[in-house]
């Protein structure tokens, strides 16, 4: 839910209040992309622009960075009164969300890339214990590799379709939701395989699962995913 507010002044302006968490970059960023609801709106659709917030105006707070694994660079800011000029608003006042989905959707491919190259890092480790140390682990080793693998058709189909113009909600949503599963699934049959060397210091796997947890929240939560693709293909 979108709780910061703009309210739209006599001459144009914009004043924000609210504070947003994980904001990429903005330790060192010169303008914030803010999306508000407008006050009185109705949490729906609509009522909700996209703002250029300048970080110089009075009332603008970088509050911290958040150390979030597996994602650096997030921060959290404050608006209190903000003022945003009347040509800081990016479309119409209630383009907010798909101002906001053409600009991320891209931006989530490179992380499923990401997804995909930390789950084969944790396959290989997992083979090399397996290989070295042999044990009942054939199960968790063939289960790991469905997992790696049906995610690369996903991401690759939604690069073409958006190569080729073409909308991609419903894609890039099962790309998403499916390589941000894959890194703690396969990391965790990598843990178990090594036994109680798994969870220690001595290898990059607790990195590993630290941050594939992440993954399951970064660029929208999964249930919000699956809810939409859900909703989708059932109209």
């Amino acid at each position: 839910m979108t709780a910061t507010r703009a309210g739209r002044n006599a001459g144009g302006t914009w004043t924000v209040h609210g504070r947003k968490w994980f904001v990429t970059g903005a330790g060192r960023a010169d303008l914030a992309l803010v999306l508000a609801r407008t006050s009185g709106a109705p949490p729906a659709r609509t009522g909700l622009p996209v703002l250029l917030v300048p970080a110089s105006a009075p009332g603008f707070e970088i509050v911290r960075e958040l150390p979030v694994p597996g994602a650096g660079g997030q921060w959290e800011i404050g608006s209190a009164g903000v003022t945003a000029p009347a040509d800081h608003l990016l479309g119409e006042p209630g383009d907010g969300l798909r101002v906001s989905a053409e600009r991320v959707r891209p931006g989530r491919l490179p992380r499923c890339l990401r997804w995909r190259g930390q789950a084969e890092r944790a396959f290989t480790l997992m083979l090399d214990r397996a290989r070295s140390h042999p044990t009942a682990s054939g199960r968790l080793v063939f289960d790991a590799m469905p997992a790696i693998r049906t995610t690369r058709p996903l991401v690759f189909e939604t690069v073409a379709r958006i190569e080729a113009g073409f909308d991609t909600r419903f894609e890039t949503s099962l790309a998403k939701v499916a390589t941000a599963r894959t890194p703690q699934q396969v990391t965790d049959a990598a843990i178990q395989v090594h036994g109680a060397a798994g969870p220690g210091p001595d290898t990059t796997l607790p990195a590993l699962f630290r941050t594939g947890r992440t993954a399951r929240i970064l660029d929208g939560p999964g249930e919000l995913h699956i809810t939409g693709v859900a909703r989708r293909l059932l109209r």
